[in-house]
């Protein structure tokens, strides 16, 4: 669950377009029929990566097939102290291993905190492992579920018998994003979760960072009277798969809580400013809300 943009057709601007139902592959047909193996778990090794600034940091890379090689870069950390200090509290829905986690709790340093939530435990040991290799420089609390409106279990489908890539695609046909493998995990109002566990923190939220599969407005929406009063900046993926209607709403939700809207570039640098319209002209990327009285 990266925040990854792709590229653009020809280097020119589209809209999505969701009449088109993208074709599953081949090998996800016994999947689709409810034929899938038994789960599959992988380990992971440690790297270890020496930054300019921070100096040494070791990061667990879960090893899974499917699991794209992460580095930890100074540049990250470097644009995420742009707006967080040593001693802010953030929150990152959506965490998978970790690789999201760690720069920002190196811009927050040991004194901050980072609540990291992954509610898949096939991958949750790995981020686990994560939040205990640095912790002279990081203070990571790993929490398994997912941020949902309420309370309960729910399923949430994944690519694959070793649940790499997946979420709560309730409003998205899985012949669309292709997940096929169910596993029940549970869910949380993070809002409650926090206020009778962690009060003191919400007085220091500075940063939310949300990937979610397409889930990124809801969570967002169960966070709104946080959004309001403790004012973060809010990283958020816009799901490749996430209808156009949708983009807008989710739009018009941030503007309502006063935030202005800008495009990620890289890392978390805030490139052009965006109207509602804009939601639809790339087809997956991050948005970053600033609060109006920062932007």
């Amino acid at each position: 669950m990266g925040g990854r943009e792709d590229d653009l057709r020809n280097g020119s601007e589209f809209h999505v377009r969701m009449t088109t139902i993208d074709l599953v592959k081949l090998r996800d047909v016994p999947r689709a029929l409810g034929l899938g193996s038994a789960p599959r778990e992988y380990a992971y090794d440690v790297a270890i990566f020496t930054l300019p600034i921070d100096g040494e940091v070791r990061f667990a890379q879960w090893q899974h097939p499917s699991e794209t090689l992460k580095v930890i870069s100074q540049d990250e950390v470097t644009a995420l102290r742009e707006f967080l200090r040593p001693g802010d509290v953030a929150i990152d829905i959506g965490a998978h291993t970790g690789d999201s986690t760690l720069p920002i709790a190196l811009a927050l340093g040991a004194t901050g905190t980072v609540f990291a939530l992954e509610p898949n435990p096939y991958v949750f040991k790995v981020l686990a492992a994560n939040a205990g290799l640095n912790r002279s420089k990081t203070h990571i609390v790993p929490l398994m579920f997912a941020a949902m409106p309420e309370d309960g279990d729910f399923t949430f489908l994944y690519s694959d018998d070793g649940y790499c890539n997946g979420g709560f695609h309730n409003s998205v046909s899985r012949w669309v994003h292709g997940h096929f493998v169910s596993l029940k995990v549970a869910g949380r109002n993070l809002l409650r979760y926090l206020r009778e566990q962690a009060p003191d923190a919400l007085g220091r939220l500075r940063y939310v960072k949300i990937d979610t599969e397409g889930f990124d407005r809801a969570v967002a929406h169960s966070l709104r009277e946080l959004l309001r009063d403790a004012r973060p900046y809010v990283k958020s993926e816009i799901y490749r798969h996430m209808p156009d209607e949708e983009r807008a709403a989710y739009y018009d939700d941030l503007r309502g809580l006063r935030y202005r809207i800008f495009k990620c570039d890289e890392h978390v640098a805030r490139g052009r400013e965006l109207a509602r319209g804009d939601m639809g002209l790339w087809r997956h990327f991050d948005i970053l809300a600033v609060p109006e009285e920062l932007a």
